[in-house]
């Protein structure tokens, strides 16, 4: 049936990455990443192609109907190249040894990222996009340049592999570092001269919503009452939501905005976003109780659940940027279309959400993104602040139910590990805040899903599987998030087997992650002949560093366990990167958060008794940086240990391993915590 329907099949029609996938039938003879294209170029002594991209990138799908669709530039690349196509999603790992090389080639990176190597697999040369010409111009000359100079070329891979062990090598401190508030206020005083304070953000253009920033800056506002923080907060945290990059009829966030204004969104939604981002605004909205965190988080949740959830709980990776032949189709509008659909009630709805006859965006296209407060807008139409909630209401069901007939973004639908386990995390911070159950029916589907689908016995994780032939290993980032996506389970429902489940990735990790050498962990456990060793991931991005996650995931089971060892390990990872941290806040707010538990009293609260749930999720819905625990009965967890009494329930506020007295009520136990 396959073989009929497309001219071309190669050995990608086996894998189950739709990126991959997308590839399966180019004339290009691609490889998966694996020892067969490798074995493949030794006997037939050719260079190796690696090309990497992912599903919801632009440009990579350009570069494929523009050059690998090609059958002209396709048979250049089979005559003389073994080509192997991997998807930087499902192997970061790949991606991170090749990004490394091209950036120290070219001083930039991207993707699609093309990377030529030898038959071991080290790096040659290579970039990122190509236009057809200068594609065919670079594989004829590798190709000759192979076959009449190869020494050049393996001096090359030499030099190239020394760079990159030179790059690699960490900039780490001794491990004695003394950390002190004044000079974490000094290195905020840096970052707040890049505050943009008319839009949010980080000053400048692009802007990507950055969650492990905000929360560092909520959890600093927590402990120091810094209302100039607050106003920083609130203000990138509304821009954000009333910006172009949340999508205002269906709720979720697109990766990033093009602009400084958060107004037009490279349209592509990632779940790692719409996870963190979930958890951000829940924690916003326990400090601040705004309706709008409230409305972003409900309906972030339902888009989640609409679009992303599979059938068997896990959550897809992505909606593409393209439909229908263009960027963002799916979701930009003309006047005219709105106008039609709404009839009467178009002239506010324009107005609210900035709809122009010409366009506030190109081809006379419009995004949905608002520019002032609703009451402003209300009164200059001499509505009511109620019968402009309905008519914003009603239209915008309009519009999406129209919307939902519209070509729909193609759906990544690989399930990754450690994605699904910032969902997971982002969906119980749901939970708490608003108590609603079917968030936490969602998380306790998906943590199921990764235990039994996703998780051996001894704690070793896949990041992506189908069957025992095609199964991806877990990086540190699939361990360090689905250890704290188990610990935060147990937080919230105080069932003890998901605190068993961490532990038991936690040792995994440890045994097969942890480098001696550096006291760090490194981002994948090494394999046998590689060319490149894995490298050690500290600097937190959009998605927060492998080793900050994992260091906050053993500074809480150190709590919980009761285990110095674990501590003793976290203390020395942040005296590391402390005075990275010091000159660059930023890139280290993941870490920034896990040096707060030094610079402040370190608290927990444990509830115990019938009612502990009850009384949990009341206080819950308060911000606090306590560490939660508690049972409904005996408890052989040391926290825990002897705090049961029966016929009471009672809540214990502990700090630095000393409890208070405990007491009845949440309002008491909020009062004993200690800023």
């Amino acid at each position: 049936m396959e073989t009929k329907q497309h001219t071309h099949i190669n050995h990608l029609v086996h894998e189950t990455s739709p990126y991959l996938l997308q590839h399966a039938h180019n004339p290009v003879n691609w490889y998966p990443w694996g020892k067969a294209a490798f074995e493949k170029a030794r006997k037939e002594n050719k260079l190796v192609l690696v090309s990497i991209g992912y599903a919801a990138c632009h440009w990579c799908h350009v570069m494929e109907k523009e050059s690998f669709e090609n059958e002209a530039t396709a048979k250049l690349m089979n005559d003389n190249f073994v080509c192997i196509k991997v998807d930087r999603e499902q192997r970061p790992d790949v991606d991170h040894q090749y990004m490394d090389a091209v950036q120290l080639l070219t001083g930039r990176g991207g993707w699609p990222l093309n990377c030529f190597a030898l038959p071991d697999g080290r790096p040659v040369w290579g970039g990122t996009y190509f236009p057809p010409k200068q594609w065919t111009s670079v594989l004829t000359q590798l190709s000759e340049l192979w076959k009449t100079e190869p020494e050049k070329l393996g001096q090359q891979a030499e030099q190239i592999t020394n760079g990159i062990h030179r790059n690699n090598i960490l900039q780490l401190s001794d491990g004695k570092q003394v950390f002190r508030k004044p000079d974490v206020d000094k290195a905020l005083s840096l970052w707040r001269q890049h505050f943009d304070m008319k839009w949010g953000g980080n000053t400048g253009a692009p802007k990507f919503p950055m969650p492990s920033n905000y929360r560092f800056l909520l959890s600093e506002y927590y402990h120091n009452e810094d209302k100039s923080l607050l106003q920083f907060i609130t203000l990138s945290l509304d821009k954000m939501a009333m910006g172009g990059i949340y999508d205002q009829l269906g709720g979720g966030f697109a990766r990033y905005a093009t602009d400084s204004h958060w107004k037009v969104p490279h349209f592509e939604k990632m779940l790692y976003d719409n996870g963190q981002l979930l958890q951000l605004y829940a924690e916003a909205y326990r400090l601040t109780n705004k309706p709008l965190y409230k409305k972003v988080v409900h309906q972030t949740a339902d888009f989640l659940k609409r679009e992303l959830l599979s059938p068997e709980g896990g959550f897809y990776a992505s909606l593409d940027a393209d439909s229908d032949g263009g960027e963002g189709n799916y979701y930009v509008w003309t006047k005219n279309e709105i106008d039609r659909v709404l009839g009467k009630e178009a002239p506010f709805f324009n107005a609210y959400y900035s709809i122009s006859a010409s366009g506030n965006w190109e081809n006379g296209k419009n995004v949905l993104f608002v520019q002032q407060d609703m009451e402003k807008t209300a009164a200059a139409f001499n509505l009511s602040l109620p019968e402009a909630k309905t008519i914003l209401a009603t239209s915008r069901e309009k519009l999406f139910s129209i919307r939902g007939k519209h070509t729909r973004p193609d759906t990544d639908t690989k399930i990754l590990t450690s994605w699904n386990a910032l969902a997971i995390s982002g969906l119980l911070s749901a939970y708490g805040a608003f108590d609603n159950p079917e968030f936490l029916k969602m998380a306790d589907k998906t943590a199921n899903f990764i235990k039994t689908q996703r998780m051996e016995t001894d704690g070793k994780l896949w990041r992506a599987r189908r069957n025992e032939k095609e199964k991806v290993p877990g990086f540190l980032d699939d361990y360090a998030f689905t250890a704290q996506a188990f610990l935060d389970l147990y937080r919230y429902t105080f069932d003890e087997q998901w605190l068993q489940s961490a532990q038991r990735v936690i040792r995994y990790v440890q045994l097969h992650f942890y480098n001696k050498n550096t006291g760090m962990f490194l981002y994948a456990a090494a394999e046998e002949g590689a060319a490149i060793q894995p490298k050690t991931e500290i600097t937190d991005n959009v998605i927060p560093s492998s080793n900050s996650a994992m260091a906050i995931v053993l500074s809480q089971a150190g709590i919980y366990f009761e285990d110095n060892s674990y501590s003793k390990t976290v203390r020395n990872m942040m005296a590391k990167v402390y005075p990275s941290l010091l000159k660059n806040l930023p890139y280290f707010s993941n870490w920034g958060l896990l040096l707060n538990h030094y610079l402040y009293p370190t608290q927990e609260v444990v509830f115990a008794g019938k009612n502990a749930l009850k009384l949990s999720h009341e206080f819950e819905q308060h911000y606090t940086t306590a560490l939660l625990a508690g049972s409904l009965g005996e408890s052989k967890t040391p926290l825990l240990k002897d705090r049961f009494i029966p016929g009471k329930t009672l809540i214990y506020v502990c700090e630095n391993k000393t409890c208070k007295l405990p007491v009845k009520t949440v309002k008491e136990a909020l009062l004993l915590l200690r800023k």
